[in-house]
């Protein structure tokens, strides 16, 4: 105890200044780190040592000077959301942009990325919606002149430009110093020839390995370690993007020339195979005084072999003896120092061999990384807020922890629970991809929970994922596979594995069996062995005969109401009857950086069964905001911005709000975004358990997508007091039936429509409609499982394979307006009928593209005065039929002059933010002050704003990540993420667009062109326009014999694949192809056709597979040939 007691002393003289620094400094850095271990509720189960200062501390007497040269910051942000690097950087970009501004800096921020509050106009000084190239970047640097860069908020995006800028003499040229990390220790890290030397240097050992920069040097690393498995790890790249794990020396050459053209160094390391390893990560942060404090140790359930964002993670460490965890630390420190991170966090990973404990480094990301953002909120230490602290010259003991206002940032956070991440997947968008697990991260979005012990975070973590699962299964019937099956799935890490591990438990295995096949560790499959026996205890107990002993100890290993029902034989609701009966209700903790040594300030909560609760009462008026849970295809950051500016403004307007949400890469999961966090599943039980516990005035459940509309009838069925449109308009716009009987009184056109119950209702309504036809399911969301369908026999093969359909589950079939504009439209209404328009966005690829995957431009440009018209007044009466207050979206079909409404969905939509840019109007912070009872009158905004400029958003697609499948766009959404492209004009607008995604336009070459026999008319124009441009044109052979019919001349004849060579294949690899409009066909060719757009995308040619996109493309590129992108900041735009 006396180590605790020292440490507690010390701690206080820092606090109050009593002890000498110098002394100190010595006496800290030549001995062992001071550590009290917790005695309390899982005390077997947290290894973490608190009460630690700076384990290396050098603490000056004197006060660090806080940087006064330094007038004006240009912060890097990471561009738009794609696998590996989600909005983590968004969460990190807008704390120091905070932080920095709260010091007096004038902040300049670059980010290409409209659905984060980071680019508000609000959050930074000067803010550029620009692509995030080194030219454009250069640009700004040009016109704002900053003093210095801060680089290690916006993760591996702006590393790479920090190096191009340095590299090429532009920060020199314009006098401007990197601030956070120096070039020297960017590269010292990420380039792995140098990143290997360090640690050779230091004693510390790194995987046998060998780097590599061309094929044969690649096969010679290869011939030199000798055995596979090879893990390959391309450098200066994120989400082990490019990497993977070759088995074989086939398999080892086609990854290495991936990694290699991923790498923007091409540059790849080829490591001998550590699967089976145990894998850690530590978070550490420095000084410019060289201290050094560990925020955090992280610990992955699943062994090396699965990319730690796609792993189960746990924190603290859970598996580490208090020898190897010190041995970590010390490790990690020397680290740091050896790379030269000089101020703000870092990322080191490990390997552990699990049978002799031998230590390897795995990487080190000198940044603010994803695990910086789930360090973060697992400890409530904000890591990127003191790391830009630290780059503007603060020491970490000069600067004050937040959360309990007594306790410097040099004093270690504490954590006296367990935290779980569980990742989120989306295999089933992308057919043809294997769900398997490598060290390529696949994940899309990830889920965090916090309880008392690891069961209990464990299972929180699974029913906060949004899939169906109410914890670690007892939730459906299920049949179970054969142990052949089950030993499979658990020797091929997938995103089912840990419900392998629970059928492996149910159909007898050891858990030292299961180890062997998944390399899980013991101690955590004893965990998940005690939640099995529990689920048995509780399946052979009648409800009522579970005494409030039992009940407590149930729902300490983290059993939800939900399954506890299951196994009973029960209702959800008469298990919550029953419990409260007993008097078993959850209590709530404080995360509070410190164990509970102090009084935190800050309230972030998380439940637990314990007996004493934490929470603080409060007489103001609370509003509760329910967030949008894990990230993922068809829900992603947009509805977290909504989400946060309900919050800002209802905090504004005097009330205490109370943000609800279970994912730790947000800003509304920042600790001080909201008067009090609860991070908390977001299930029927959750939410009732903190509206019980806090009573709030008003719930807004509109903001955070389809998660929290779930709720809107449970929620009302016991009176909560819901803000804005009625559960009710909700379900009606939801409901087919309801839906089309108000589009009748109304007097709006929809597209001919039916509802088919079996296939044979299905082909009759088909045929009564005439093909081409709409096809969905009635009861998924985000474009889950739609298709077009163009004959009887594509119908068929959708019912068969594509769909179940049952009487109580029927599918909605459509007529597919062909070549029809798709319009989307985001408006608002307040509770007297009044209605205004926030944007209508003109999508530029056809009706039948997901609007999620389409681009689309604000202010329109192709739509006819009449149609207009129409869609104005159809959006008003829709919207004061349904009774809206708040935010509204609707989309149309147009033909001509002639508008089909296709749905409405009365909430907030994933266009907000775009529209909020476009237009300089907070959509979702009026909207939230007119749901509490203001009106649009008295905010002053009673007309539509249609901008000056032209604004453009482009989807940004995964493919990359899903080698498997198809690259063409559909009725299901599959993007990940927007950017957004500004300017004077259409072209030049969508031109920033398309190179913010990430696609380089090219100005002059080869344009390859094949099309379906359906498309073939509508590409005559687009082709003649490529020709006026000065394109050479090459087609296959249908589509050359429709452009010379169409007098096109000069259309040179290629192979396909099938037809000889050289062929259409060898033309793109021989790169004498530089753009591609290639829409898909039927069946037939569709392998071909699939074929040719996957080597487009492995070859970088930018690839279009619509006509309306070709368009584009050629007014973007006709534009770019006029004059070069300037740029313009978005306060310049809103005037």
């Amino acid at each position: 105890m006396n180590g605790g007691l020292a440490s507690f002393r010390i701690l206080r003289a820092l606090v109050g200044g009593e002890v000498k620094s110098a002394n100190l400094g010595k006496s800290l850095r030549d001995r062992a780190p001071i550590s009290l271990k917790m005695i309390g509720t899982s005390v077997g189960e947290i290894r973490e040592s608190p009460l630690q200062i700076a384990g290396h501390c050098k603490l000056v007497t004197e006060k660090m000077p806080r940087r006064d040269d330094l007038k004006k910051i240009l912060i890097l942000g990471s561009g738009p959301i794609v696998i590996g690097q989600a909005c983590e950087f968004d969460y990190s970009g807008t704390q120091a942009c905070k932080a920095l501004r709260e010091e007096g800096y004038e902040v300049v921020l670059v980010n290409s990325n409209p659905a984060t509050i980071m680019t508000d106009p609000e959050t930074a000084d000067r803010t550029y919606i620009e692509p995030l190239t080194p030219e454009l970047v250069e640009k700004v640097v040009a016109k704002e002149r900053p003093d210095a860069i801060l680089p290690t908020m916006g993760g591996q995006t702006a590393l790479n430009l920090a190096v191009d800028l340095a590299k090429s003499g532009a920060l020199d040229k314009y006098g401007v110093e990197l601030i956070g990390a120096k070039l020297e220790a960017i590269e010292k890290a990420e380039d792995r020839q140098t990143f290997k030397a360090a640690m050779d240097k230091i004693g510390l050992k790194s995987c046998p390995s060998g780097i590599a920069n061309t094929i044969d040097e690649c096969k010679e690393v290869a011939a030199k370690i000798g055995s596979y498995p090879l893990i390959i790890r391309p450098a200066f790249t994120m989400g082990g993007s490019g990497g993977g794990i070759a088995y074989n020396q086939e398999e080892f050459e086609e990854m290495a020339q991936a990694g290699l053209d991923a790498s923007p160094v091409s540059q790849i390391l080829i490591e001998q195979s550590l699967i089976g390893w145990k894998e850690y990560e530590l978070e550490v942060m420095r000084d410019l005084a060289d201290n050094v404090v560990i925020i955090c140790s992280i610990e992955n359930i699943d062994p090396m072999g699965v990319h730690t964002g796609d792993s189960i993670t746990v924190a603290p460490a859970q598996t580490l003896t208090d020898k190897e965890y010190q041995r970590l630390r010390d490790a990690s420190i020397k680290i740091i120092r050896e790379i030269g991170v000089e101020t703000g966090g870092s990322n080191i990973q490990y390997s552990v061999n699990p049978v002799t404990g031998e230590v390897v480094v795995i990487e080190m990301n000198p940044r603010v990384s994803r695990s910086s953002a789930l360090a973060s909120k697992a400890t409530g230490f904000p890591i990127a807020k003191f790391a830009a602290k630290l780059a503007v010259g603060y020491t970490l003991d000069e600067i004050s922890n937040d959360i309990t206002k007594q306790t410097p940032a040099s004093f270690e956070p504490t954590i006296d629970y367990v935290v779980t991440k569980i990742p989120r997947f989306a295999f089933e968008k992308f057919p043809g991809t294997q769900a398997v697990l490598t060290t390529q991260m696949k994940s899309v979005g990830e889920a965090m929970a916090i309880g008392r012990t690891f069961a209990e975070s464990f299972q929180k973590a699974l029913r906060s994922l949004e899939t169906g699962r109410d914890g670690w299964g007892c939730d459906r019937p299920e049949i179970l596979p054969t142990i052949a099956q089950i030993k499979a799935n658990l020797r091929t890490p997938n995103p089912e594995r840990i419900f392998s591990v629970r059928h492996a438990m149910m159909v007898g295995l050891s858990v030292d069996e299961i180890y062997e096949l998944t390399g899980i560790d013991l101690w955590f499959l004893d965990k998940m062995q005690e939640i099995l026996k529990a689920e048995k205890y509780l399946k052979r107990t009648p409800l009522k005969e579970i005494d409030a002993e039992t009940m407590r100890e149930i729902k300490q290993y983290g059993f939800s109401d939900r399954q506890i029902a299951f196994a009973t034989g029960s209702k959800e609701d008469d298990v919550r009857t029953y419990r409260k009966e007993l008097g078993i209700t959850p209590v709530y903790k404080l995360v509070d950086t410190c164990a509970a040594e102090f009084e935190a300030y800050t309230p972030y909560y998380y439940s637990c069964y314990d007996e004493e609760t934490e929470i603080r009462t409060s007489e103001k008026k609370k509003v509760m905001i329910l967030g949008g849970g894990p990230n993922r295809i068809g829900q992603g950051i947009e509805f977290d911005y909504c989400c946060c500016h309900a919050s800002y403004a209802l905090r504004d307007a005097g009330y205490e709000t109370i943000m609800v949400n279970s994912n730790p890469e947000t800003v509304s999961t920042d600790y001080d975004t909201s008067d009090r966090l609860y991070f908390e599943p977001l299930t029927k039980e959750d939410v009732l358990n903190i509206i019980e516990a806090e009573n709030p005035v008003g719930i807004i459940i509109q903001f955070g997508g389809q998660t929290p509309l779930k709720l809107a009838v449970p929620l009302s069925e016991v009176n909560a007091p819901i803000w804005g449109t009625s559960p009710d308009s909700i379900d009606t716009a939801e409901d087919r039936e309801r839906f089309d009987a108000i589009l009748e009184q109304l007097n709006v056109d929809r597209a001919a429509s039916g509802i088919a119950r079996s296939y044979e209702q299905a082909l009759d309504i088909s045929k009564k409609i005439s093909y081409p036809v709409v096809v969905r399911p009635s009861y998924v969301l985000g474009g889950r499982a739609m298709e077009i369908v163009y004959s009887d026999t594509e119908l068929e093969r959708y019912m068969t394979f594509a769909v179940e359909v049952e009487p109580d589950r029927p599918i909605l079939i459509d007529k597919f307006l062909e070549n029809a504009i798709e319009v989307d439209v985001d408006a608002i209404a307040d509770s007297t009928g009044n209605v205004v328009i926030g944007g209508i966005m003109e999508h530029i690829e056809q009706a039948g593209i997901h609007s999620g995957d389409s681009a689309c431009s604000i202010p329109y440009v192709g739509l006819s005065d009449a149609a207009l018209k129409i869609i104005r007044q159809e959006t008003i009466k829709l919207a004061q039929k349904l009774q809206v207050v708040g935010l509204m979206n609707v989309q149309y079909a147009v033909q001509g002059d002639k508008v089909f409404i296709l749905e409405a969905n009365p909430r907030a939509s994933r266009t907000v933010p775009f529209v909020s840019k476009a237009i300089g109007v907070p959509l979702a912070r009026l909207a939230s002050l007119v749901m509490s009872g203001e009106t649009l009158e008295s905010l002053g905004f009673t007309e539509e704003k249609v901008p000056q400029h032209i604004a453009v958003k482009e989807a940004v697609l995964p493919f990359n990540k899903f080698p498997g499948t198809d690259t063409t766009l559909g009725p299901e959404m599959r993007s990940t993420g927007e950017v957004m492209g500004i300017d004077s004009d259409f072209g030049r607008a969508f031109a920033k667009a398309v190179l913010g995604a990430g696609q380089v336009l090219p100005l002059e070459g080869t344009v390859f062109v094949s099309t379906a026999d359906r498309d073939k008319p509508y590409v005559i124009p687009v082709i003649k326009e490529f020709q006026e441009l000065g394109f050479k044109i090459i087609a296959t052979s249908g589509t050359q014999k429709a452009l010379e019919d169409a007098g096109v001349a000069d259309v040179e004849l290629v192979l396909k694949l099938f037809e000889g060579r050289p062929n259409v294949m060898d033309a793109i690899k021989n790169h004498e192809i530089q753009l591609i409009i290639n829409t898909p066909s039927g069946e037939e060719a569709q392998a071909e056709g699939k074929l040719i757009r996957r080597t487009a995308l492995a070859y970088k040619i930018p690839l279009v597979t619509t006509i309306a996109g070709g368009k584009a493309t050629a007014a973007a590129i006709r534009s770019l040939k006029l004059q070069p992108l300037e740029v313009k900041a978005l306060q310049e735009y809103a005037g």
